[in-house]
């Protein structure tokens, strides 16, 4: 009975251990998460295509239209600063949504993305990177362009395809050449 209940805790902590890396199961378990993460990111802000629901939920323009010198553009971040000053981090309810300006003065939304203060995440969880979805959040150093502390970031490119990958922090098929400063 010893040999029975060592065996099934060893068998039970490996199961944890495993449940919470990065790394465990096979390539079709890693691509069911991230599909059913994508999925449920699109669904939790489907409502946002209107950019009119996004601004009644909370959310305002912050940072201009973001672009980088040769890896196309992040888009326009539309920020709820109640979700980013919180310190959670919740699949359901991003931090940021993005979108991408239009030729006709419009934009779209292209994706969402996650943010959490370093901070804030270290006084919870010490000596872990934060991640959603299996994805490992990735770390913006202070000083950085956007005047924040340092901070972790998630974009998901929900609603845009992104040919060099769906959580990298570039999208090169985003532009801000129809973003004007008084948009």
């Amino acid at each position: 009975v010893l040999a029975l209940t060592a065996v099934s805790a060893a068998y039970a902590l490996a199961q944890d251990i495993q449940a919470q890396s990065p790394h465990h199961g096979s390539m079709s378990d890693q691509r069911h998460q991230t599909s059913a993460f994508v999925k449920g990111v699109r669904e939790s802000t489907a409502r946002f295509r209107d950019v009119a629901v996004a601004e009644g939920e909370g959310y305002a323009l912050m940072f201009g239209c973001v672009s980088g010198p040769d890896s196309g553009a992040m888009g326009l971040h539309y920020v709820k600063l109640p979700l980013v000053v919180d310190g959670v981090l919740d699949p359901a309810r991003p931090e940021i949504v993005i979108y991408e300006p239009l030729p006709s003065g419009g934009v779209r939304l292209i994706g969402a993305d996650y943010l959490i203060f370093a901070d804030a995440w270290h006084a919870k969880h010490p000596d872990s990177t934060p991640q959603l979805g299996g994805q490992l959040m990735h770390l913006i150093e202070a000083p950085n362009r956007y005047g924040l502390p340092t901070f972790y970031t998630l974009h998901v490119w929900a609603w845009k395809d992104n040919p060099t990958g769906m959580f990298v922090n570039w999208h090169p098929k985003v532009t801000c050449d129809n973003f004007s400063a008084t948009d």
